[in-house]
């Protein structure tokens, strides 16, 4: 097998409030939604999708989707045009409803990036790469 990634699916037990926050406040499209506990949006590339921990429960027959969870185990990194679209988009959002995280700031590996979290508590990222003149203008 040759290992490429086709999805990207979040586990949730908020099914309704997730799928209103990355279409209302992510501006994704619904393209299927399933009575019982699937969403998959429109993406380009890769595909994304909402899943319930039920409908993973009977899919796979693992326990561990009955399990409590706790700590970050996934990151979204939404990728914009400019250092200055970083802070645009992350204002946009957090007047959306997306939960603050911290702030745009300048990261040591040359992004500019925000952080924002989703109904779940997932942490997500905005970022843009940092440009050479903009580097020379910072450290001036």
């Amino acid at each position: 097998m040759k290992a490429k990634i086709n999805m990207v699916g979040i586990i949730t037990s908020q099914l309704k409030e997730m799928r209103d926050f990355y279409r209302d406040v992510m501006g994704f499209k619904i393209m299927l939604e399933m009575e019982g506990g699937y969403v998959e949006f429109e993406n380009e590339g890769v595909r994304f999708a909402l899943s319930t921990h039920g409908v993973m429960a009977e899919a796979t027959g693992h326990p561990s989707y009955k399990e409590s969870q706790k700590g970050q185990s996934l990151e979204l990194a939404f990728l914009v045009d400019s250092p200055e679209a970083v802070d645009q988009a992350y204002d946009d959002l957090v007047k959306k409803g997306a939960k603050a995280v911290k702030a745009p700031e300048d990261l040591p590996w040359q992004q500019r990036a925000a952080f924002f979290a989703d109904p779940d508590g997932n942490i997500h990222e905005i970022f843009a790469e940092i440009t050479c003149e903009r580097r020379l203008s910072l450290s001036m």
